[in-house]
């Protein structure tokens, strides 16, 4: 499958269906929990208010991110849990899901910064959709971490 033969879907947790929030939690439990060995709180509270957008092939999830609006007007919208379906891994839909993730939050925001906090191994993948390094490389969940924004589209550089 190319890259580009793939659906996009934005959604608030409460417009998805059960099937759906279904299997958006286990392809993140079982890539976050299970397959990078990091037990934590994958049920964080934000999923509630954030939007989470999916890459499909029909009904099948290839690929997910959520994105969490700005508290106040000037804060930065936020992109996290980021993943990809491990049998769809090997066709840049991580590239294709960035993509879309950060079209949305320049839709919906045009004028806030969008942050991350990227696992530090994958710097390179995230500094090439223009997010840049806020931080020192930090352990959450035992994992090595890095803060990363991007600027507005629409700032002066």
């Amino acid at each position: 499958m190319a890259a580009a033969n793939y659906g996009v879907d934005l959604r608030t947790l409460d417009e998805l269906s059960a099937r759906d929030l279904y299997d958006l939690m286990r392809m993140r439990v079982d890539v976050f929990v299970v397959e990078q060995n990091c037990p934590y709180p994958e049920l964080d509270g934000k999923d509630i208010d954030a939007l989470h957008l999916r890459l499909l092939e029909g009904a099948e999830l290839l690929g997910a991110a959520r994105i969490l609006k700005p508290y106040e007007s000037q804060d930065p919208s936020k992109i996290g849990r980021v993943v990809v379906s491990p049998a769809h891994r090997g066709k840049r839909l991580g590239d294709a899901l960035m993509r879309e993730a950060i079209t949305a939050c320049e839709q919906l925001y045009p004028a806030n910064p969008i942050v991350l906090s990227a696992q530090a191994h994958l710097r390179r993948f995230y500094e090439s959709f223009g997010f840049v390094g806020t931080s020192q490389e930090y352990l959450e969940d035992g994992i090595p971490h890095i803060d990363m924004i991007r600027q507005p589209a629409s700032q002066p550089a």
